[in-house]
């Protein structure tokens, strides 16, 4: 709902803040006063059109900001859509602002980030209908009407089945494109796959094998280098031995020197034992190395294998993916894709027949969902009607259409095919006659303002509960009708105000008196600039505006109006009591 209402140098108003609550807020006042400029302000935020002559004169632009609290369906929504645009901050409230300035460019905002006008519109029609200006009412909107009857159905057992089945016929459909991709083009792909396959197969690429290969081309294309590096390590070691210099003899005569020492001075058997092992270790190594040094290999024909082998897997990495793990990847999808193209047409054919089971079981649960849509019309078109004839509009008729349009590749239905979408077979349009002999029409073809905004009344008291979105605006509602019917129309916004926050403008006192926050709208001039001014009303001060309503604040308009009030709280304990 809207909290509060911020306008800046919007027409003629300097300043203006206004706190809203809960429940019905009617504005009354003098015809020009600003009561629709009001209105027109919120609309800027709601995505209206505005040009420069919105801007107070003498301005250099104008400023309107709104915050709303979210709670319950229109909070999933509005947060979806802000989560869409990454503007979504407090999942609690949203703040919409828009600024006109006048060089001619406007503004949007949406959390203080700008944003298209398009989007602050979406957000704002989950938040607000106007009705008064049919560019912001949702319930003139055909494409609402469907989902707007199944939720006063309240019956959804049926679209949920039906919705569900129509998901696993969506996905079979999709599956069977896929197939008949694979079809059109199947003996082409399936040699080219083959090839792949083979390719891979007979190259038996195994993952830890590369790291082996280019250790040994390494050795093998340097065995002359390593040869010769370990022939002088043995030398130091072990061969020089004849001429007292090889480093085990060095060694071995230092071991033999600690050892005879420590026979004499036994503290030096440490020292000796680390002679004895360091010349253990020394022949160790020289025996490992003498091993490695008969093994080296000069074998040019083994190299030559190796090349082969790595430029062969080099060749395979950059055919399908740049490593050997990605080569057998690539072999299993295709050894897969290989299995789904040869048997594509046993493929084709089994999916086709689960498509044809599915679209029996979419058939059944369409047709049931199609009864409980005419069984619910039914019952809309009669309350809709009795609430336009509460609202003196008697000879006003109310329909909905219900419509199927055939399709041979449709759901059967009745012995003929239906086209059908995700919400089932059903084509639904709200129509309204509102004068005999004129025939039923869109509701958008609806005469006047005051039709308008009573038959929309008429709905929104019908479809409170189906109808989500929490704030409603009701502008030139009371067009043409008199004081018996005003307490009737107050009646039933109040009420309305239940499920809704309402707003609605009014010259009858009788409506206003309904009102759970009375705002009053004048204006006065101040250094020859003419103002906006808006007070919250209370007490006598609200008698004496109702009074004044009357005609004139006089003792008998006075009491009449003290008596409207006696009478709306009167009205007011009967609806909540349920009478």
């Amino acid at each position: 709902m809207l909290e509060e209402l911020r306008i800046h140098d919007f027409a003629i108003i300097d300043e203006l803040t206004l706190s809203f609550s809960p429940g019905l807020v009617v504005f009354t006042g003098e015809t020009g006063a600003g009561k629709s400029i009001i209105l027109d302000a919120l609309g800027a935020i709601l995505g209206a059109r505005v040009d420069t002559t919105s801007i107070r004169t003498g301005a250099d632009r104008a400023i309107v900001e709104g915050y709303f609290r979210l709670e319950g369906t229109e909070r999933e929504t509005v947060n979806a859509l802000l989560e869409r645009e990454g503007l979504l901050e407090d999942p609690d409230r949203v703040w919409l602002g828009r600024e006109i300035r006048a060089e001619g460019r406007s503004v949007a905002r949406v959390n203080g980030r700008a944003v298209s006008l398009s989007l602050q519109a979406e957000i704002g029609e989950a938040l607000v209908d106007v009705h008064g200006q049919t560019e912001h009412l949702s319930l003139l909107k055909v494409r609402n009407h469907r989902d707007l009857l199944d939720r006063f159905a309240h019956d959804h057992q049926a679209l949920g089945d039906y919705q569900s089945q129509y998901k696993e016929w969506a996905s079979l459909v999709k599956q069977l494109e896929e197939l008949h991709a694979i079809e059109t083009t199947a003996r082409d792909r399936a040699d080219m796959l083959k090839y792949q396959i083979q390719e891979i197969g007979d190259a038996r690429v195994r993952q830890d094998e590369e790291e082996t290969l280019l250790q040994e081309r390494t050795r093998l294309s340097n065995a002359e280098t390593l040869s010769s590096l370990s022939q002088s390590a043995l030398e130091f070691l072990d061969e020089g031995a004849e001429s007292g210099s090889a480093a085990t003899d060095l060694l071995g005569q230092a071991a033999h020197a600690l050892a005879e020492l420590a026979r004499i001075d036994p503290q030096m058997q440490a020292l000796a034992q680390q002679a004895e092992d360091a010349l253990s270790s020394l022949s160790d190594l020289t025996y490992e190395l003498r091993g490695y040094l008969e093994g080296i290999e000069f074998n040019p024909s083994r190299l030559d294998q190796i090349e082969e082998r790595i430029d062969l897997l080099n060749r395979l990495k950059r055919k399908y993916g740049g490593s050997l793990a990605s080569v057998a990847a690539h072999l299993e999808r295709a050894t897969l894709e290989l299995g789904k193209v040869e048997g594509v047409e046993e493929q084709i054919e089994e999916v086709n027949k689960k498509i044809s089971q599915i679209k029996q079981l979419l058939s059944k649960t369409a047709s049931l969902l199609s009864e409980q849509r005419m069984t619910a019309a039914g019952q809309l078109s009669a309350e809709v009607e009795e609430q336009l004839h509460l609202l003196e509009m008697q000879k006003a008729r109310f329909q909905v259409s219900h419509k199927h349009t055939e399709a041979e590749e449709g759901l059967s239905i009745g012995g003929c095919g239906l086209a059908f979408d995700a919400s089932g077979v059903d084509q639904i349009e709200f129509l309204i006659e509102t004068n005999p002999g004129e025939g039923f029409k869109p509701l958008t073809k609806t005469a006047s303002g005051g039709e308008t905004s009573r038959l929309m009344l008429a709905l929104k008291t019908v479809l409170a509960e189906a109808d989500h979105i929490p704030t409603l605006v009701f502008d030139e509602i009371d067009s043409g009708i008199g004081g018996r019917i005003g307490m009737t129309v107050g009646g039933m916004l109040w009420n309305l105000g239940k499920q809704h926050q309402v707003f609605c403008v009014t010259h009858l006192p009788q409506l206003a008196a309904f009102g759970d926050l009375h705002y009053h709208v004048s204006k006065h001039s101040d250094q020859g600039r003419t103002l906006t001014k808006v007070e919250a009303l209370q007490g006598e001060a609200r008698v004496n505006e109702l009074a004044a309503m009357l005609g004139a604040s006089t003792s008998v308009t006075i009491e009449s109006a003290r008596e409207i009030l006696r009478t709306v709280a009167k009205i007011t304990s009967k609806i909540e009591a349920g009478q």
